[in-house]
């Protein structure tokens, strides 16, 4: 398993309109990521203007499929010239993971595996 982790300073000036429609292109990016490419999780976070997300994916295959696509691509291009600041991309393997029995539980009651 791997994580990609993205971090990113959003300009502080953007009006109304571009936050409006960075807060849609991150959604799409989002359901591209889940739907076509095999990712697994996806969490994003703002404070202050900082924004974390974390990516989960089943191989490295997947992680570049998902960073050659055209949409993320133009997306990425939107991201530098008009949202971000700055921003970082960290991608990592999963050596091991813990999680409590009720994570588990809840994660197999979302995909439908708790019946």
């Amino acid at each position: 398993m791997y994580v990609v982790i993205f971090r990113a300073k959003i300009r502080a000036d953007l009006s109304e309109s571009s936050a409006r429609e960075y807060d849609r292109v991150a959604q799409q990016m989002r359901d591209l990521a889940i739907g076509t490419y095999g990712c697994v999780d996806f969490v994003a976070m703002t404070d202050n203007g900082d924004e974390l997300a974390v990516s989960y994916w089943p191989d490295e295959a997947s992680i570049i499929a998902w960073r050659e696509d055209a949409e993320h691509r133009k997306a990425q291009e939107c991201g530098k010239r008009d949202w971000y600041i700055d921003y970082s991309v960290e991608v990592l393997t999963i050596e091991r993971r813990y999680e409590s029995a009720s994570t588990l539980k809840d994660a197999a009651k979302q995909r439908g595996e708790d019946k």
